[in-house]
């Protein structure tokens, strides 16, 4: 028999630190190559420091970050990202004037030694070409290549965004509140791209939506106060006690 797969990624007692407030606190967790993870929990719970510290952008004050086999705690964000690991981010950061194909040619670009290219050879080839297209697809915004991005609508940039994050081919893909800001309808398009997406792909996201984000995970892991407070599978974490108090605001004794 064959053991359980090595994490792809694992937070051994992690700690994020900002002078005396820690802001995460001693977080350990493990996400298996292709699960679909939620970080839940209320505001301030340590929620979007914790992805920035896996991601690279916070400086990890104690613990060790592992990716894969590797060791990335002290690794920069770029790096990190040539290893595998893509985010999005809660505002939409894209270029309005060039269409979304183009934006799409910058994030390839932008891990490559042709990052000072930008837009240079017209029509992309190669990897570059299929890594375009495969991001348009999983992404739901083929029809919508040559669009100024500026045109768009708010739901269709966010789709534009997680686009640009597939674009660099991760392993592993960090959504930070993929849905905020989105109408019924968007939130509506934005799962139904999110759910199908390839199941090699390994998720971890962030959203404040518990139905949508539930619905779209296989495991939870809900933090307060920088610490994780409880994990479980979707139907486990709906009726803990304990996350229906400090995430949804319900009274113990109720």
């Amino acid at each position: 028999m064959t053991g359980p797969a090595t994490p792809l990624l694992r937070l051994t007692s992690v700690s994020v630190a900002f002078g005396a407030l820690r802001a995460v606190d001693g977080v350990s967790l493990a996400v298996a190559p292709g699960e679909r993870r939620a970080i839940i929990g209320p505001n301030g719970a340590g929620k979007t420091t914790l992805f920035n510290a896996i991601a690279g952008e916070a400086a990890v004050t104690g613990g060790a970050v592992s990716f894969g086999d590797k060791d990335v705690t002290r690794l920069s964000a770029h790096r990190r990202a040539q290893l595998g690991i893509g985010r999005t981010f809660q505002i939409t950061n894209l270029f309005g004037g060039l269409t979304v194909e183009e934006n799409l040619r910058l994030a390839v670009r932008g891990l490559t030694r042709r990052k000072f290219a930008i837009l240079s050879n017209g029509t992309p080839r190669g990897a570059e070409a299929l890594a375009v297209e495969s991001a348009l697809d999983h992404s739901g915004m083929i029809a919508r290549r040559s669009v100024l991005t500026r045109t768009l609508s708010y739901g269709e940039q966010r789709q534009l965004e997680l686009a640009m994050a597939l674009a660099a081919r991760p392993k592993l893909l960090l959504l930070d509140e993929p849905a905020a800001g989105l109408s019924a309808a968007e939130r509506t398009r934005m799962a139904e791209v999110i759910s199908a997406l390839p199941r090699d792909l390994t998720l971890v996201l962030i959203e404040h939506d518990m139905d949508l984000a539930l619905k779209l995970v296989d495991s939870v892991t809900c933090l307060h106060f920088g610490r994780v407070l409880v994990e479980g599978n979707p139907d486990a974490i709906r009726g803990n006690a304990q996350v229906q108090e400090v995430y949804l605001g319900t009274p113990r004794h109720a």
